[in-house]
């Protein structure tokens, strides 16, 4: 079987020496980029590679044209996919220690390139670690394979699609920042503050419990059923500050048997607020 939302510490560890597993972590700081690597070789799930946020999981930042994360290009995305070992066969398991904010993004540019067999690892490497279970030092690689990349655009908005949104009401929008932010407490990486006219608050951070690990799928369901009220997955856009948090709440959607269908914005804040014509708005919908 695959596994394709999330998957328990136990299975990992029953996987270690398993060819057809690859586990990529994705530690990462914002605030200290180089950190993230540096906790990788000091300690890491045996046989997992580096994916590094900036370096492997986004594109070139083109100013006033994306936002702070942009996608890298499909064919340069399945060269790297194909240097970490992953093909069609490979169960991909994805972790960091932000309880799967950073991960997820991996989780999704996968489903992205049309690679379903891919999960986040619950509780992050802070369980991992807490349970006493295997880490090693270093550096390491796995053997290459060859990734075909069967690439879903759709899966992504655009700023065009996103303004005329506020026109066309065709899709409900939802932001995954804090509410702080949401509300229209300035950060320094942004020009402006608020909100997409219209956004609903959705912090991916509720998607967890105390500990840092998902919510029951009940408990899940029971809020995004909430948060979307009639609206099905395919007729929702998330964002977030660069196109990176945004994703926890689509797994979690899809983790709780909502389906999957809602899409990503992945400009996001970064991408909308660099244009002062685009309008902001800092209270709630009604």
């Amino acid at each position: 079987m695959s596994y394709t939302t999330l998957i328990s510490t136990e299975t990992v560890a029953q996987h270690l020496n398993d060819p057809d597993w690859a586990i990529i972590d994705c530690r990462f700081s914002l605030a200290e980029p180089a950190a993230g690597r540096q906790k990788y070789h000091e300690a890491h799930i045996p046989g997992a590679v580096y994916a590094h946020l900036d370096e492997d999981l986004s594109g070139p930042i083109i100013p006033g044209k994306t936002g702070r994360h942009p996608l890298p290009a499909v064919e340069a995305f399945a060269a790297t996919l194909s240097a970490w070992g992953i093909d069609a066969q490979t169960q991909v398991v994805a972790y960091d220690d932000v309880a799967g904010m950073v991960a997820g993004r991996l989780w999704a540019m996968l489903r992205w390139l049309g690679h379903d067999a891919v999960a986040v690892l619950d509780g992050d490497f802070r369980h991992w670690s807490k349970e006493g279970r295997p880490v090693t030092s270093g550096a390491e690689q796995r053997a290459p394979r060859t990734f075909v990349a069967q690439p879903h655009p759709a899966m992504h908005a655009s700023a065009d699609e996103v303004m005329a949104n506020l026109q066309e009401q065709k899709y409900k929008v939802f932001d995954a920042r804090d509410e702080r932010r949401y509300h229209g407490e300035k950060n320094p990486l942004d020009p402006a503050a608020g909100h997409i006219p219209g956004a609903y608050s959705a912090f991916y951070a509720h998607n967890l419990d105390a500990n840092g690990r998902f919510l029951a799928p009940e408990i899940l369901r029971e809020r995004y059923t909430k948060l979307l009220g009639d609206a099905k997955p395919e007729a929702c856009i998330f964002y977030c500050g660069s196109g990176v948090s945004a994703n926890h709440d689509l797994l979690a959607m899809e983790h709780a048997g909502l389906g999957r269908g809602a899409r990503v914005y992945i400009g996001s804040w970064s991408d909308w607020a660099s244009d002062p014509t685009r309008p902001v708005e800092t209270d709630s919908p009604q």
